[in-house]
């Protein structure tokens, strides 16, 4: 397979435009301009972080891209998923006024309204089918799945069962809705924990398969894993934590889940994807607080190929010393530079990251062979 292109811009700015300025030409000189936008429904796939988190992307490089988008004649719009586990970000009421609240609002960002891909709950996907290996179907959230075009804005860092967070993570992980981010997550059907369920019916009410069921002498909903499906609709409503995932998969396994859904995202629609090499924190924007970047800030990047990306960026991150601050790194480094180490696999030595990369590639979703060019 022929390399890919990855354009990159380092953070030095001596005038001309300043970093969004250096934005511009990057993604330029990348060929976003290639894409047909004009009255194109044109989803930006992004992570709004959670509400103490201060490492997710800057919303001003957002509406930059945004602005160019628009000159091109878009109709876009920033989104993401609700997420699985419970937070501010767990169904769309808390989720926008998460994203509000970190910038992501009309007056940051205008010209481009936050709407949640899978809806209040977390329920609303489409089933987009695919045959993969791991998922037949990936659950992608609606408004993702009827986007016309895909643009993913990343910020690149660690994560604590993936390796790290990229443009597969923010597409697959991000664009499943939460009964697709419950197939991505577990190895096993849901179960319910005793302790939080209060026994308010609304999982046996919405279960589509008769499985749930409240018990009238303990009051706990019970599953008949006879009928279960796994959709993981019962864990997507329950708001007491009471219907919770079953044994979690592999990172090996979440990774080539990962490619999966990511490919179903991008079926069939002209996708462009950027990566912002900064504030590279150890663990995901999702947690509410944010550990110190491990490597100095290096710089954006951008590619037509999204596999292409993510090896591009995990070279540079690996490639680079790091930062002598006191995170887990050090201590797992020696507090020695580690220039040339992979530090996504000594900071959460479980993980698997290049598991979903070698799988993306066999899917055709890209390859990790590329060719780096600088954009000054």
């Amino acid at each position: 397979m022929e390399k890919s292109k990855v354009y990159f811009t380092n953070l030095r700015a001596r005038g001309d435009g300043g970093l969004l300025g250096k934005l511009e030409r990057l993604l330029k000189r990348a060929g976003i301009e290639k894409i047909d936008f004009n009255n194109q429904f044109t989803a930006l796939k992004i992570h709004f972080g959670e509400p103490g988190n201060l490492a997710y992307i800057r919303p001003n490089y957002v509406a930059k891209i945004v602005s160019m988008l628009k000159q091109l004649g878009a109709r876009p719009f920033l989104t993401d998923c609700n997420t699985l586990y419970s937070g501010r970000r767990a169904n769309a009421v808390d989720h926008l006024q998460s994203a509000m609240e970190n910038g992501f609002n009309p007056i940051a960002v205008p010209g481009a309204p936050v709407i949640i891909a899978d809806g209040l709950k977390g329920t609303d996907f489409r089933e987009i089918e695919i045959n993969g290996e791991y998922c037949k179907a990936p659950k992608i959230g609606t408004a993702l799945a009827e986007a016309d075009i895909i643009i993913s804005v990343n910020h690149f860092k660690g994560h604590e069962m993936a390796g790290f967070g990229g443009a597969l993570k923010n597409l697959g992980m991000g664009g499943g809705s939460v009964p697709g981010k419950l197939e991505m997550h577990s190895s096993a059907q849901p179960k319910i924990d005793t302790e939080h369920c209060i026994g308010c019916g609304v999982c046996e009410r919405h279960c589509a398969h008769d499985a749930v069921h409240v018990n009238k002498t303990t009051h706990k909903a019970e599953i008949n894993y006879d009928n279960c499906v796994g959709c993981g609709q019962c864990v997507a409503l329950c708001q007491f934590d009471g219907a919770v995932t079953g044994a979690y998969n592999t990172s090996e396994d979440l990774n080539c889940k990962i490619a999966e859904y990511a490919e179903a995202v991008l079926k069939n629609k002209p996708n462009f994807h950027i990566s912002f090499i900064m504030n590279v924190s150890p663990e995901c924007d999702c947690w509410d607080r944010n550990d110190a970047a491990f490597v100095p800030d290096l710089g954006i990047a951008a590619s037509f190929d999204p596999v292409a990306l993510d090896q591009a960026c995990a070279d540079m991150v690996i490639a680079a010393p790091a930062l002598q601050t006191d995170n887990e790194l050090q201590d797992a480094c020696g507090h020695e530079h580690c220039e040339g180490k992979d530090k996504f696999h000594l900071l959460h030595p479980d993980t698997d990251w290049e598991a979903g990369l070698k799988h993306a590639e066999k899917i055709g979703l890209g390859t990790r062979e590329y060719e780096l060019i600088k954009v000054s």
